[in-house]
C-alpha cells in the first residue's frame, strides 16, 4: 500500500485525484489527501486551485460511490465492522441529518468519521442531490482552504498544519456546537410552532 500511495504522489494532481477519491470510498489513508494538497498547492501555487478542484471532484466522487454503495449493502458493511457503533450514528443522523454529512467533510476528524456518515446517509435512504450538495460544500470550502494556506504559508504549509492541528480540531469542536445550537434552537422552534 506504501509503495502505491508513493506512485501516486508522484503522479501529482491525477494521483491526488485518484487519492482522494479512494479516501473517500473508504480506502483509508489518513490525512494523506490534506498533507498532498498542502504540498503540492505550496510547490506549485499557480496551479493550487486546479489542484483543489480535482480533489474535490475525487473526494465527492468517492463520498458518492460509497453513498451508493451504502443504499445498496450498507448495513452488511456496520454489522460486519464491530469498531462502528450503527445505533449511535444512525441515531445522530437521522436527529441532525446532513449537518453531520456538512460538518464532518468541511473539517474531518477522527472523532467523527466522514465514511460513518455517509454510509449512515445511503442506509437511511437520504435523497441523493442535496447530499451531494451538502458532500460538495463541505469539500470546496476545505480543499480550497487548504490550498490557500499551501499558496500563502509555502514549504511551511505542511509544518503549520502539524503544529496546529489542535487549533484546527478546536474549530471542529466549535463549529459542531454551534451546529448543535443553531439545530435545538430550530427543533423548539418547530415544537412550539407545532403546539400552536
Amino acid at each position: 500500500m506504501k509503495h502505491f500511495l508513493e506512485i501516486l504522489v508522484s503522479w501529482g494532481p491525477l494521483g491526488i485525484f485518484i487519492l482522494s477519491g479512494l479516501d473517500s470510498a473508504g480506502v483509508p489513508v489518513p490525512a494523506a489527501v490534506d498533507i498532498l494538497l498542502l504540498a503540492l498547492a505550496a510547490k506549485n501555487p499557480s496551479q493550487a486551485y486546479f489542484i483543489a478542484i480535482l480533489t474535490i471532484a475525487g473526494s465527492v466522487a468517492g463520498c458518492m460511490s460509497l453513498f451508493y454503495a451504502a443504499r445498496k449493502g450498507g448495513r452488511a458493511y456496520f454489522e460486519g465492522n464491530p469498531s462502528i457503533s450503527t445505533g449511535k450514528f444512525q441515531e445522530w443522523f437521522e436527529r441532525y441529518g446532513l449537518a453531520t454529512v456538512f460538518v464532518t467533510t468541511l473539517v474531518p476528524m477522527i472523532p467523527t468519521p466522514t465514511k460513518a456518515f455517509v454510509l449512515s446517509a445511503g442506509i437511511l435512504g437520504v435523497n441523493p442531490r442535496p447530499f451531494f450538495l451538502v458532500v460538495l460544500l463541505g469539500r470546496v470550502l476545505h480543499y480550497f482552504g487548504l490550498a490557500y494556506l499551501g499558496i500563502q504559508l509555502g514549504d511551511d504549509a505542511v509544518a503549520y498544519l502539524k503544529s496546529h492541528g489542535w487549533y484546527l480540531a478546536g474549530f471542529a469542536l466549535a463549529l459542531c456546537a454551534a451546529l448543535f445550537v443553531v439545530l435545538k434552537v430550530s427543533e423548539k422552534m418547530g415544537s412550539a410552532q407545532s403546539v400552536e
